[in-house]
């Protein structure tokens, strides 16, 4: 019996200790072995956030930052400590009249290491104050254009000469109708290292996530509507501004749940971007090579220092899928 006993308890612990998976990976072209190995799975890192958004790796703390957006909650996972609370409030201090009150949402670290938060209920793109060991409050880095205040920061990208593109849509407001909204267009927007702020696009209704090609000559924008539910991409002009707009991917059409929202470009020139079903990789050119299938609706994604894994925010998951290294 105490044998038993022993095999039982054993198998129990073998399995609790197992780590949990869900989904797999659609492979559409031969090119995605390429970048996910075959038998790589998704692996649930945590769950139990109401709409988690905005994976950045930071090096300095060997983990991945995120938000949860309605709990206005920045979290902190890494292998060692597993989760764990960062940064509360993360977007939404009372510095700007919302009535939702929702957190941050994209981060990004600049050059110095800073965290950049684009801050949904505080209307504004903001700067961590304090070393990333020990987070304090926020700096405004820019919160209006024309004098108006910005609807709701969603996500953000740095260029290699300090240029910060961002997007405005108004999901941290209620809609496009909300009295609080000071601006006319959901616009993407420059702010130029002298403190210049110019929009350099407004032909998108929802625009949600962008990222750079390597060599910075391609800026990608998500729009995340699902009437034109697509990514766009524009040639960046040395003075900044965009040119050359053209559909890189319509999914418009695709009857899987999700939006395209936020997205980052391997260095070999893929783009992954979260979107119907996932997690959607694109050769430069545009062509889909398959979908890392989370089971939810995911929201962006973000690679570790050496693009070894890819991070994905999935509703109530943050999840993990290792990639093929260099």
């Amino acid at each position: 019996m105490k044998h038993y006993l022993l095999l039982f308890f054993s198998l129990f612990t073998l399995l609790c200790s197992a780590q949990q998976t869900l989904g797999g990976v659609e492979r559409l072209d031969e090119e995605i072995d390429l970048l996910i190995a075959e038998g790589a799975v998704v692996e649930i890192l945590a769950d139990g956030f109401n709409w988690s958004e905005g994976p950045v790796w930071v090096p300095e703390l060997d983990a991945v930052l995120f938000t949860d957006v309605p709990e206005n909650k920045l979290f902190r996972w890494d292998e060692t400590n597993g989760l764990q609370l960062y940064l509360s409030p993360s977007g939404y201090t009372g510095r700007a009249p919302n009535e939702k009150k929702a957190g941050g949402n994209g981060l990004i670290l600049d050059k110095k290491g800073n965290l950049l938060i684009a801050q949904h209920g505080d209307r504004r793109i903001a700067r961590v104050q304090a070393p990333l060991t020990k987070p304090k409050g926020f700096e405004t880095v820019v919160d209006r254009f024309n004098g108006k205040r910005f609807h709701s920061p969603n996500d953000l990208v740095l260029s290699k000469n300090n240029s910060l593109y961002f997007t405005d849509p108004p999901y941290g407001l209620s809609g496009d109708k909300d009295p609080l909204r000071e601006l006319e267009t959901n616009g993407v927007y420059c702010l130029s290292p002298n403190g210049t702020i110019r929009l350099v696009y407004s032909g998108l209704n929802r625009p949600n996530g962008l990222a750079f090609s390597p060599d910075e000559k391609t800026l990608y924008v998500a729009n995340s509507d699902p009437k034109r539910n697509l990514w766009m991409a524009f040639d960046v002009v040395s003075d900044g501004s965009l040119t050359n707009e053209r559909v890189f991917f319509d999914a418009t059409s695709f009857s899987r749940a999700g939006l395209a929202d936020g997205m980052k470009v391997h260095s070999k020139g893929y783009v992954f971007a979260t979107g119907p079903g996932g997690v959607l990789i694109f050769s430069p050119e545009g062509k889909h090579l398959g979908t890392i299938l989370t089971e939810e609706r995911t929201a962006n994604c973000a690679f570790n220092e050496d693009e070894s894994a890819l991070y994905m925010t999935s509703d109530r998951y943050l999840t993990r899928i290792k990639l093929k290294p260099e």
